[in-house]
């Protein structure tokens, strides 16, 4: 089945994007993208933004909105994104869940702020929630900050002398496990997609028991399609996603409009021959 122009995974300034839900919605209508998901992480306040200025008719109805999220978990020790495609938003697992992630983010938050502390810098975490503006707060907002400071040059470089994996302001979370996302995402009736694969840098044989776990755990699809992939992983994932008789999905994981190799709506030809989930997703 054909598909008018979409993009199934997105960022507002909800969580960690640039742009506005109602920007973000904008640019969506320039680009005459179709069908539109919001996919925050850990909160769906920026999809129920834009649902409800769509209920009221602030905003045209011509794109259609998918209410979602993109959940972080562990499978094992390894972190894992999963995106939550056409769920509930007033499913009381999902709100439950959503709460839990809420507090987990800001003990993550003032742990990081306290390890900054400790490499003889300011105090980021009122400065922190400011930037963050009710969002959900994520390392770049500390990015952000430190760039604001002039501590460092860029977020890249925040991320390489303080906030990435191994440096000294880098903090580990107990996310809850793959097996429990899936079950909320299942319990709010939504569809389980295991985000942008191939950039959790594992082996192949390592991506391949993950994929096969995912199903086994009750997982629905796998993004097949997204930038910065090439043909032969998009191969090998096509032939996993037949192998365990998953759905696909696609989106441009947008942020910012700073990354020009990442824009909206923008991403690899997608499988035509595999079912996908917005067959589900709209149905």
């Amino acid at each position: 089945m054909t598909f008018l122009k979409y993009d199934l995974h997105t960022h507002t300034t909800a969580s960690d994007g640039v742009l506005s839900p109602r920007s973000l919605y904008d640019m969506a209508l320039q680009l005459d993208i179709k069908t539109l998901a919001i996919t925050d992480h850990d909160t769906v306040n920026g999809i129920k933004e834009l649902m409800s200025l769509q209920e009221r008719s602030v905003i045209c109805k011509t794109i259609t909105l998918i209410s979602g999220a993109e959940f972080s978990c562990l499978l094992g020790k390894q972190i894992l994104h999963v995106v939550a495609l056409n769920i509930d938003l007033n499913n009381p697992l999902l709100i439950k869940h959503l709460l839990f992630m809420e507090e987990l983010r800001e003990q993550r938050a003032e742990r990081i702020a306290k390890k900054l502390i400790k490499c003889k810098l300011p105090d980021t975490l009122a400065l922190v929630k400011i930037k963050a503006a009710g969002a959900q707060i994520g390392r770049p907002h500390f990015a952000k900050v430190l760039c604001d400071l002039k501590i460092v040059e860029s977020e890249a470089q925040a991320f390489k002398k303080y906030l990435g994996a191994g440096k000294p302001a880098n903090v580990s979370v107990a996310w809850p496990d793959l097996e429990e996302v899936i079950n909320v995402i299942s319990d709010a009736g939504g569809v389980a997609v295991l985000a942008h694969p191939t950039k959790y840098n594992l082996t192949m044989s390592k991506l391949r028991r993950i994929i096969a776990s995912f199903k086994s755990l009750g997982g629905d699809a796998i993004e097949v399609s997204y930038p910065g992939m090439n043909i032969e992983q998009q191969s090998i994932l096509k032939y996993e996603i037949e192998k365990h008789k998953l759905m696909i999905s696609a989106g441009s994981d947008f942020h910012t409009t700073a990354n020009k190799w990442i824009e909206l709506g923008r991403y690899p030809v997608v499988p035509k021959d595999i079912p996908h989930v917005l067959s589900r997703c709209l149905a």
